[in-house]
């Protein structure tokens, strides 16, 4: 896709926010589970595909609530609202000409989220209420696909997939944006030599990390947020890995065109890790991102390998099978 520029926009009279309260913990440290490929297990009252009503493409998904999600369409911008229980998503954002949405986090103590805006090198961030446009953040004017995004208690970090850096937009107590900050990436995590490299991030709140999945290398890399210094999470590659998730010692690895999920433990002090399980299902059409709802993942199918693909879906698989279940 080619770049477009666009003009930098807020959207007038929207100063309310919820008062900030902080994330939720983050639960307990997962019991080691043999290695297994989990099926299609779930709860019985999830939906096994949840059909993205009129999209024209796919990519991003983002967890809006304990059964709520958001996901994008790729080739327009626009941003469809769901139910993981129910076998349809609706169009809630009709974007502007010229967007394009890949991943997507949703800060749901201040009812924004955060858009990764691909080839265009910006950033949009949306008002969960109403819709509305709070804010468009030109990330970068050079070669760019803003790729994915994760949130931290202060903001929202963006990878880029042609540069070495990633980018903050800062976000106070009382839900007020600031200004981008460019973090310049140093380390084998900086690795631009491939034609995609940085891809999906996280964060490790127990380290104190980013997470970032780099699709060039099969690799994932921690990254000090603070210095951008990197060091590679080392015992498994994921081919094909496109958005992660992390939550304490887990991160899930999804891999488009291997049509799977891995699930690692990682030791974030040693930089270490160890492969539980691969998720897969017989509904996997190129994954790219997941999101987590308690015992179950929502993905995204992308289609990639489909030419003029008429219909994209969201499939709900288990996120912790085990090889007993």
């Amino acid at each position: 896709m080619e770049s477009t520029v666009m003009s930098i926009s807020i959207s007038s009279g929207h100063t309310r926010r919820r008062a900030a309260v902080g994330f939720l913990a983050l639960a307990a440290l997962l019991v080691p589970a043999p290695i297994a490929s989990a099926g299609d297990d779930r709860s019985d009252d999830v939906a096994p595909v949840i059909l993205l009503d009129g999209a024209k493409g796919a990519e991003g998904i983002a967890a809006a609530g304990s059964t709520k999600f958001f996901a994008g369409d790729l080739a327009t911008g626009d941003i469809y609202r769901g139910d993981i229980r129910k076998d349809k998503a609706t169009r809630f954002i009709d974007a502007p000409a010229g967007r394009v949405a890949v991943g997507m986090k949703a800060d749901r103590h201040n009812d924004l989220l955060f858009v990764a805006g691909g080839p265009t090198g910006q950033a949009y961030v949306y008002d969960t209420d109403t819709g509305k446009t709070v804010k468009t953040y030109q990330l970068t004017k050079k070669e760019a696909f803003i790729n994915d995004v994760a949130l931290t208690d202060h903001g929202a970090w963006f990878t880029n997939s042609r540069q070495a850096e990633l980018y903050f937009i800062p976000v106070d107590d009382d839900g007020d944006l600031g200004n981008v900050r460019t973090l310049a990436l140093k380390g084998p995590a900086a690795d631009t030599s491939k034609q995609f490299n940085l891809n999906g991030i996280a964060y490790s709140r127990d380290a104190r990390r980013l997470v970032v999945a780099h699709s060039g290398n099969a690799a994932l890399y921690t990254v000090s947020p603070r210095t951008g210094n990197s060091t590679e999470i080392t015992g498994v590659k994921v081919p094909n890995v496109d958005g992660i998730l992390a939550e304490g010692d887990t991160v899930w690895a999804v891999q488009n065109f291997s049509n799977q999920i891995s699930r690692l433990r990682v030791n974030f002090h040693e930089s270490t890790s160890k492969l539980r399980e691969v998720i897969k299902s017989a509904h996997f059409n190129v994954p790219t991102t997941a999101a987590l709802f308690d015992e179950n993942l929502a993905v995204v199918n992308a289609k990639f390998n489909v030419p003029n693909a008429k219909t994209f879906e969201v499939v709900t698989v288990d996120a912790r099978t085990n090889a007993t279940k």
